[in-house]
């Protein structure tokens, strides 16, 4: 059967006065009908970009070099622009990271959402505005018919998040990507959150990229995790296999800095584990494996020869060369 979502070879690049940048170089991800895949990784690894090459919406100065998307067998980045933007919002649709950045801040939220169920639903102004109230009330907002006449400064985080929602949901989306759902809101408001996304996922029949750096809410959510690095993706497996064998360095970094993880006594560990050095810049990066100079299982192989994504048991991707020499359980 093949494949809900699939993406070969995706790169995609920045050309600046410093030089040309790969946000993201040579992804390669399946993602079958109903699954949700959880992108993990730190700031500036590519993840957002990832999403954006998806929905083909790359910044003016970024471009797709290389690659396919395959989305229900089409290929994406085939597709010219408008029929892009007749799939954006009714096929495919977007949570965005801020919401305060993504919504207009001189429109009502209801007016904001009824635009995308008029432009996909061909429907009149004041049924897409009845509607977009319908979806207020269904991502759990009280008194939705007043705060759909509110402006976006007037709704605290957690509701602001609610209408982006309610928007990306409005047109009823087959594939979600979700991108740092939760960001700066409260733990509280982070769960309700999550468990809305979830819920709507099942009422919906949808598929989910979730893209977080919180591996956290990984475990809850997902079923397959992709763990991104300086633009390449290092490890791919379902989520039992990363949690019960994590195999690359910065995947076992990454678990091992959960701070839950880190709580108590006995055997657990006493100190709160952390990755050392930072993200490489992706300017003129050298040569080898980029987490080199993090890893403390690197050798002179690692630094000349930048290794690939290979399958080491079913369904489990690693891109090292020293995937034995993690049983010595060094990190």
């Amino acid at each position: 059967m093949p494949s809900f979502l699939e993406i070969k070879n995706l790169m995609t690049v920045f050309d600046t006065a410093r030089g040309r940048i790969k946000a993201v170089d040579g992804v390669s991800l399946n993602l079958n009908s109903g699954e949700t895949l959880g992108i993990v990784g730190e700031s500036g690894c590519g993840k957002t970009m990832l999403a954006l090459s998806i929905m083909r919406l790359i910044p003016a100065n970024g471009r797709i070099i290389n690659g396919e998307i395959f989305f229900l067998d089409q290929d994406l980045l085939k597709k010219s622009d408008e029929e892009m933007r007749a799939m954006r919002g009714s096929e495919i649709a977007m949570i965005f990271q801020e919401p305060m950045t993504s919504l207009n801040p001189v429109f009502r939220v209801g007016e904001q959402i009824a635009e995308a169920i008029r432009l996909h639903q061909q429907l009149p102004a004041k049924e897409a505005l009845a509607l977009s109230v319908e979806q207020l009330r269904e991502v759990g907002i009280p008194d939705p018919e007043k705060r759909a006449q509110d402006y976006p400064h007037q709704l605290s985080g957690g509701m602001r998040q609610r209408v982006m929602i309610a928007m990306a949901m409005s047109c009823h989306p087959k594939l979600l990507l979700a991108d740092e759902p939760t960001t700066a809101l409260d733990v509280t408001i982070q769960a309700q959150i999550l468990d809305l996304i979830s819920e709507l996922k099942k009422k919906n029949q949808m598929t989910v990229v979730l893209i977080t750096h919180d591996l956290g809410v990984i475990a809850q959510e997902a079923e397959k995790i992709a763990v991104m690095y300086a633009g390449k993706i290092v490890e791919s497996a379902t989520v039992e296999q990363i949690f019960a064998k994590p195999l690359h360095p910065y995947t076992k970094g990454l678990i091992d800095s959960i701070p839950a993880r880190c709580a108590g006594s006995g055997k657990e560990q006493k100190y709160l584990q952390t990755i050392p050095g930072s993200v490489p810049s992706l300017y003129n990066l050298a040569p080898g494996c980029r987490f080199y100079d993090r890893c403390s299982y690197a050798d002179n192989h690692c630094a000349k020869e930048e290794p690939l994504l290979d399958e080491i048991e079913q369904g489990h991707f690693v891109a090292c060369w020293n995937i034995n020499d993690r049983k010595k359980d060094k990190i």
